[in-house]
């Protein structure tokens, strides 16, 4: 039987929670794929699965802050309207709750932040912290092939 080694590629089904419910959840969906090792998935997550037979479905409850490290109040910040519209579209809307993608600064890959706030002037206050960031997280796995 094969089991999950550092490295591993992996398909799976995976769920992760905090107090207020589901934040992923592949189990009604198309399994995830991914490789360990590669920051697809937080270090105390990947820990979790390493051992694991392929065919394993566990269930894991890691403390608040474990998965995904504490909240960084420096991870909030205020971004102008003239900066959202210089790396995008200038008619778009914003709400609070939604997720917004911006461009990292070499333009070659994306970072996400949730709106808490949208100013009269059109800047947003955004919180880049992992929406799990800070939470106790409940962790359900089921692992359908290993290869290591």
């Amino acid at each position: 039987m094969t089991h999950v080694v550092p490295g591993a590629f992996l398909t799976l089904h995976y769920r992760l929670a905090g107090p207020q419910g589901d934040v992923i959840n592949t189990f009604a969906v198309q399994p995830a794929t991914l490789t360990l090792g590669t920051g697809e998935l937080s270090a105390a997550l990947e820990q979790r699965l390493l051992g694991l037979a392929e065919g394993a479905r566990r269930t894991f409850e890691l403390a608040a802050g474990e998965a995904f490290g504490q909240r960084n109040p420096q991870m909030v910040r205020w971004l102008p309207r003239s900066e959202l519209d210089a790396m995008g579209d200038p008619q778009e809307t914003y709400a609070v709750g939604e997720v917004v993608r911006l461009p990292t600064p070499d333009g070659k890959g994306q970072f996400a932040g949730v709106v808490r706030a949208v100013q009269g002037d059109g800047a947003l206050l955004l919180d880049f912290n992992h929406p799990l960031a800070g939470q106790p997280v409940v962790f359900e796995v089921q692992l359908i092939g290993v290869l290591p």
